[in-house]
Parts: structure tokens; sequence; C-alpha cells
């Protein structure tokens, strides 16, 4: 894992990240020789949309109410 100075990350801050994103190996930040931050690759973002695809399946009427018409009288 690199390691790198706190100044030397801040002056050279976007290379560093798009060298992370390239290479996906993390870089340790240091300052004064203690490390104090990592900064690592982001995971690829998923698609919320269609993940759940063939995992239900849907049965009855989902528009319908949940309890038959008539008792709706008795709940008032």
């Amino acid at each position: 894992m690199k390691r790198m100075a706190a100044a030397k990350f801040k002056a050279t801050c976007l290379t560093v990240m798009e060298e992370v994103h390239v290479t996906r190996e993390p870089v340790i930040i240091t300052k004064r020789g203690q490390p104090i931050a990592k900064l690592v690759p982001a995971e690829p973002a998923k698609d919320v949309f269609g993940c759940l695809r063939g995992t239900m399946e849907i049965v009855g009427d989902v528009e319908g109410p949940i309890i038959p018409l008539e008792d709706w009288e008795h709940l008032r």
C-alpha cells in the first residue's frame, strides 16, 4: 500500500485520486509520519431500478383494498 505525506497529497490531489481510481490501490495519507487518512477507490454505483427483478411474485389484486368494502362501515 502506498504512503504519502499530507503536503504532497495536497499538491497532487487530483492526480493521486485518478491513480487510485485506475490502479484500485489505496493510498495512506500521513502527517508527520503518522497515518491520518486512507484514500480508497469507490465502489461502482449499483442501479436500483430492476435490482429485485425475478425475486418476487405478485399474487392477487395489488390495487384493491386490503379489507372487503363491507367492513369499511365497521371501521368508522
